[in-house]
């Protein structure tokens, strides 16, 4: 435990320029009282870290020192070869860079866990998109991700839902997130952060003009835009009511929003077996080709909206095979 965590500790300074005793007592969890007896045991071994008091100090490596993957276990030999996704690669223009980086890593690597790596690599595949859904054209993807690495400003033009529909914006661009086989666009415009599908994206002008990158997480943006997209998305309350069947295929048809909601919120079942549940969802219109998915496995109660909305689909429905007897 304590040989992996001196590893780790040696490649956060490898990474990062200087960390203070605090940051890589929170980062490694433990106290700072252990990183100051780790340092002093990498210190022995020949290590040349050293530290800085002051506001500004810390602890860093003297200059440029590098130290070889020999200290990977092996499940983290292993995992190094679970996290790539190469059609990914391929969609940002970096098929060959990521084969190339495969090559040296495996050679970096002893015999053994080289061959318990390629044993990984050979038997597990990432196939991203879902399935029944033909994967997005994307032409401007690879000239937005040069664009993002290098912070070249970007002049859209881009075709969104609400009209007009074709929109031109100069973007900033600050990150690419594939999401369910589906890239998306962070960035900038006019001060304001917003997410953009690059399969909409028309046309893509990269410009020489340079642009000065505040600090911003990507992930942690992403992850609070999906909540209020949610939030602005899901606004109206149903009530369901489930038989055991139902219950069980809810995951099969809902979002895990409303999936979670509806466990949450579950109660029964009743001495019928129903079991009624609540759950988020968008207008009648939207929800009613959703939830009719669960078939007679379900009924909604309210709003009253909703279930006077599924009575007309239904009746339609109906009325249509009965044209055809």
């Amino acid at each position: 435990m304590r040989a992996s965590r001196l590893v780790s500790l040696l490649l956060m300074l490898q990474t990062r320029d200087r960390m203070t005793a605090e940051e890589l007592a929170e980062a490694l969890e433990v106290s700072v009282r252990t990183i100051y007896r780790d340092v002093e045991s990498l210190s022995a071994a020949g290590v040349p870290i050293y530290g800085e008091a002051g506001h500004e100090g810390g602890y860093r490596l003297v200059g440029g020192y590098r130290t070889r993957l020999t200290g990977l276990s092996e499940d983290e030999a292993e995992a190094l070869f679970l996290t790539g996704l190469p059609a990914a690669a391929a969609q940002l223009g970096l098929a060959g860079a990521t084969s190339s980086a495969r090559l040296k890593l495996s050679a970096a690597l002893p015999e053994t866990l080289r061959a318990r790596a390629d044993r990984i690599a050979g038997r597990f595949y990432f196939d991203v998109p879902p399935w029944y859904d033909d994967t997005e054209r994307e032409p401007c993807l690879a000239a937005l991700a040069d664009a993002t690495w290098n912070q070249r400003v970007v002049r859209l033009r881009y075709l969104r839902w609400a009209k007009p529909h074709e929109v031109t914006r100069t973007v900033e661009p600050y990150g690419l997130v594939l999401k369910a086989g589906n890239w998306y666009l962070v960035g900038r415009h006019r001060s304001q952060f917003k997410s953009y599908r690059v399969s909409r994206v028309i046309q893509a002008e990269v410009g020489q003009k340079t642009f000065e990158r505040e600090e911003f997480d990507l992930a942690e943006y992403w992850q609070a835009s999906l909540e209020n997209f949610d939030r602005r998305r899901l606004t109206t309350r149903a009530v369901l009511r489930l038989t055991p069947e139902g219950v069980l295929r809810l995951p099969q048809v809902l979002e895990p929003v409303a999936v979670e909601a509806a466990r949450a919120s579950a109660v029964g079942p009743d001495p019928e077996g129903w079991t009624e549940v609540s759950i988020p969802v968008e207008s009648p219109e939207a929800s009613v080709l959703e939830l009719i998915r669960l078939g007679a496995d379900a009924e909604v109660k309210e709003p009253e909206e909703l279930r006077q909305a599924m009575i007309r689909e239904l009746q339609r429905m109906t009325e249509r095979y009965q044209e055809r007897k």
